[in-house]
């Protein structure tokens, strides 16, 4: 890694997904402050702050983008005294791929990560979740937010109705189009933001998480990814939690994915 800084793994920054917000981390924040890590969860640009004004008002998201996205947790976990754990989910997920071929992080866990350029699975359940978004190119510069009934089938389609709407009612928030139709089109882009060097020798290690009923980011996607990743000779592993959804970061259970996931970073954080 290209950096004077002492490595370390006494700190975690968390990156969220599309239609969250760093809520969404609210458990894992606390399950692991209180194991004495610091911890780190970071808004994307424009999206801190009171997720009911979010709501009411997402104009200030609209344009925004992957490059932004990433560019902005790349000056927090620079400005960072000891390189950190990075855990994203979803896109958190493919931007903590990203942040890690930049030289970035001790460990990096990518949660049903969100596909980068030269993943090419796309599965009905994607095309299904993503298509609020995609069914218009307007929407390239519009905040969009899912119905209760498309975040039931998108995120928590393992969860009873009225336990999804509770989730729903909490976490779910609109999304910047831009983010999902410049993934769509990354591999039809050579300069897309949304790319890695899976020939980067010099990353850190990297888990892949996946969701065995998972409809936003299947398995099958991760597990591409995995072999993708594995053409660097830095660490990959992959680990698929048979049952759980897209929402896998909230829903009953969490607890053994967050524990996991710190375990292995631990484990093997450089």
């Amino acid at each position: 890694m290209s950096s004077d800084k002492p490595i370390s793994t006494n700190t975690i920054v968390l990156i969220h997904g599309l239609w969250m917000t760093p809520l969404s981390w609210e458990r894992w924040v606390v399950r692991y402050s209180d194991r004495g890590y610091e911890v780190l969860a970071p808004a994307w640009p424009g999206m801190d702050g009171d997720i009911e004004e979010l709501r009411a008002n997402p104009e200030r998201i609209e344009n925004l983008g992957i490059e932004d996205i990433v560019d902005h947790y790349d000056a927090i976990i620079r400005g960072l005294d000891r390189e950190p754990i990075i855990i994203g989910h979803s896109f958190g997920g493919a931007f903590t791929e990203i942040l890690l071929d930049r030289g970035l992080g001790a460990a990096g866990v990518a949660i049903d990560a969100a596909a980068v350029r030269g993943v090419t699975k796309l599965p009905f359940s994607t095309l299904k979740s993503a298509f609020p978004v995609l069914k218009s190119p307007a929407n390239r510069h519009r905040a969009v937010a899912l119905t209760a009934e498309q975040f039931h089938y998108a995120f928590t389609n393992t969860m009873g109705q009225e336990q999804s709407d509770g989730a729903y009612e909490r976490y779910a928030v609109p999304g910047p189009g831009r983010v999902l139709w410049q993934a769509a089109l990354a591999n039809f882009n050579r300069h897309t933001s949304d790319q890695v060097n899976f020939h980067n020798d010099d990353r850190a290690p990297l888990l892949l998480i996946a969701g065995g009923a998972d409809h936003v980011v299947p398995a099958a996607v991760d597990r591409q990814m995995a072999g993708k990743q594995r053409k660097s000779k830095a660490i990959t592993e992959y680990q698929e939690f048979p049952g759980r959804s897209h929402f896998t970061i909230g829903q009953d259970g969490w607890e053994e994915v967050a524990d996991y996931a710190l375990r292995w970073a631990v484990e093997n954080a450089r």
